[in-house]
């Protein structure tokens, strides 16, 4: 599963070896905060996946990795079996309009974008910012 980085300027999509060995991919995909123009939680990313993979892997209903092309643009997908995932959709990124992933911290990831990062710190795991934050609890009924 991949590891979802984050600091004050960007996010970072970090691959383990296999991954990389699947998406035919040498590096992390970046992502500037300011490109992020949506992010969607969802039960089924396999709804969401649309081209065909160049350079990528694909096995129906097990994996798909790697730049998946169709006339809507570019995308990055990361999806392994029946999973909850994130579709996070950019504007202005070099390389693709919208990464697809499998992982189970999507709220998470939606959750720490809205914290302000300081500027100095490193990129942190999305898990860590929200469980570290100081983020307001809203209790219905509760004024």
């Amino acid at each position: 599963m991949v590891t979802l980085l984050l600091d004050s300027t960007r996010l970072e999509i970090a691959l383990s070896g296999s991954e990389r060995l699947l998406a035919f991919r040498k590096e992390n995909v970046l992502v500037e905060r300011s490109q992020i123009a949506k992010v969607q939680l969802t039960e089924d990313v396999w709804t969401w996946l649309r081209g065909v993979p160049s350079p990528g892997t694909h096995v129906r209903g097990i994996v798909a990795a790697g730049r998946w092309r169709s006339a809507g643009g570019d995308d990055f997908a990361m999806i392994r079996r029946r999973r909850e995932g994130v579709v996070i959709d950019l504007e202005g990124h070099e390389e693709f309009e919208r990464i697809l992933l499998t992982t189970r911290h999507g709220l998470a990831l939606v959750q720490a974008l809205r914290i302000d990062v300081d500027a100095d710190d490193a990129a942190t795991d999305v898990v860590e910012i929200v469980e570290t934050a100081a983020v307001p609890v809203i209790v219905p009924g509760v004024s």
